[in-house]
């Protein structure tokens, strides 16, 4: 029985969505979605539909593109908090485990691990210290780097984007210290809980959409072995103070090896 993962899956691409037919079967063994699967729900039910019975359960947790919301009018779809739940329903009705749902325990783990996925969102804090909160999008700006988010992530009811990441970060807070102490965890978030993680060769001042300092140190806090996350399209594995990080996703076409089979991609956690 192994655990795996991966993130950034991207299926609205047409490339990366015939890539995902190559995941082999693995009934025995539990794949951690850490998502960017999509930028819809029909892509996130698609995903799942092709994983689902393939896999002995999945755990997702959102990414930016999943919380976008493009309609406008009549046919609006639910925008900012409202969506990310109904994201949610759509998952358990897969009976697939998102970051609302209790945390589960890695069979026959002694001592106990529990796999944790998380939705903490960002604030911006990922930025220099000289940049100040105010000044982050014209400091982004003026490298040509722009978030969609800034016009497709709403989020409602919160003010902004980061009173929302504030309040994920005080309820998944609040649920990883109610951990008990005599077990370990694997921390899963779409998004870096380290700014110093969030680089990024090619566009460096993208880092203020990459997470919260909020988050630092949680991989000690909450006695981690590993953390698994995406969003940043470069994918490796690393050990920090003891901990094993696997930054897990895929990424568009072209950042990828289309020689290679997606399910190479796959990483292996446990």
């Amino acid at each position: 029985m192994n655990l795996w993962a991966i993130s950034d899956l991207h299926i609205g691409q047409h490339n990366n969505r015939t890539a995902l037919l190559s995941v082999e079967n693995r009934p025995d063994d539990w794949l951690i979605l850490a998502g960017d699967v999509g930028d819809s729900e029909a892509h996130l039910a698609d995903a799942f539909k092709l994983l689902c019975p393939r896999f002995a359960k999945l755990i997702w947790v959102p990414g930016n593109h999943e919380l976008w919301a493009t309609k406008t009018g009549s046919s609006a779809a639910a925008r900012g908090e409202a969506r990310y739940l109904s994201l949610v329903a759509l998952a358990r009705s897969f009976s697939v485990l998102t970051p609302e749902d209790p945390y589960q325990i890695w069979p026959g783990s002694n001592p106990p691990i529990v796999i944790a996925p998380l939705f903490t969102l960002y604030d911006y804090t990922f930025r220099p210290d000289a940049v100040a909160a105010g000044d982050v999008l014209e400091w982004a700006a003026a490298d040509g780097i722009m978030s969609a988010d800034e016009l497709l992530l709403d989020p409602a009811p919160f003010s902004d984007r980061v009173a929302w990441c504030a309040s994920r970060v005080a309820h998944t807070t609040a649920r990883l210290a109610a951990i008990p102490s005599n077990y370990i965890s694997i921390l899963v978030n779409h998004y870096p809980l380290e700014q110093s993680h969030a680089v990024l060769p090619r566009v460096p001042r993208f880092s203020p959409w990459c997470g919260t300092k909020l988050t630092s140190s949680w991989h000690l806090r909450f006695r981690a072995m590993a953390v698994v996350y995406g969003h940043l399209h470069i994918p490796r594995a690393f050990n920090q103070d003891g901990v094993m990080f696997h930054e897990v996703s895929l990424g568009y076409p072209g950042q990828w090896d289309p020689d290679s089979s997606l399910d190479s991609r796959i990483r292996k956690i446990l």
